[in-house]
């Protein structure tokens, strides 16, 4: 299933790795796989973002697709990785600061992050959508709540706020630091609805399943 999506990863991992002053990656003419010598490879991950990084309950290493992928990717290209947990606030300045040499963290393509980061090439492409308590008959769908006054939770800095807040305006918006707190604060009553990208959503509603749910009506596809 991501056995493509790895490769179009691995040649980013290459970029950033070939751009540290103490790594030095071989890329042959003929499209084989780059070796890098064994160097290890910076990835932050905020660990607090399921399916792609996180920390089970009663466990003390990090796990997800971000962690998955990037062991296959240095297992392909001959290096080393090294998770650097970080807080989703300031994680992009701090690749483009050259702190850390890469981050994974199901990180939106936008045209004003381009312009500080490189991407790779799109490997997945997300759904925004709004997720309610289950007990909540309030919204049948999306355009339920837009018409609403719910308040809405999300986490600063994504484009899930962005796009909360063109939807109902910043007034509407309660914004916590992570997509658990969020979550936390919808089953708590805090917030009416959560907006998240369905794959972490997905995520969140599988080990909550009998406290909250998806509503209908795809809100806006991010790369």
């Amino acid at each position: 299933k991501f056995a493509l999506p790895l490769l179009v990863v691995a040649f980013a991992l290459v970029a950033a790795a070939c751009a540290g002053d103490d790594v030095s990656c071989d890329v042959p003419g003929d499209g084989s796989a780059p070796d890098c010598g064994g160097a290890t490879v910076e990835v932050a991950v905020e660990n607090a973002y399921l399916p792609f990084n996180y920390i089970p309950v009663g466990a003390s290493e990090g796990q997800g697709w971000d962690y998955d992928a990037r062991r296959a990717i240095c297992a392909l290209i001959n290096c080393e990785v090294e998770f650097v947990q970080m807080q989703w606030d300031g994680m992009i300045d701090q690749v483009s600061d050259g702190n850390v040499d890469s981050a994974g963290d199901g990180i939106s393509i936008t045209a004003e992050r381009a312009e500080v980061v490189d991407y790779s090439q799109a490997y997945m492409t997300v759904i925004q959508k709004f997720i309610a308590r289950l007990d909540d008959d309030r919204f049948a769908n999306a355009d339920a709540v837009i018409a609403s006054d719910a308040t809405v939770g999300t986490q600063t800095g994504t484009t899930n706020f962005e796009l909360a807040a063109r939807l109902v305006g910043e007034d509407r918006i309660k914004a916590y630091e992570t997509f658990p707190n969020a979550i936390q604060a919808l089953i708590a009553g805090d917030v009416d609805v959560v907006i998240i990208d369905d794959a972490a959503g997905q995520g969140y509603t599988g080990t909550n399943a009998d406290q909250i749910k998806t509503l209908d009506g795809d809100l806006q596809s991010d790369p």
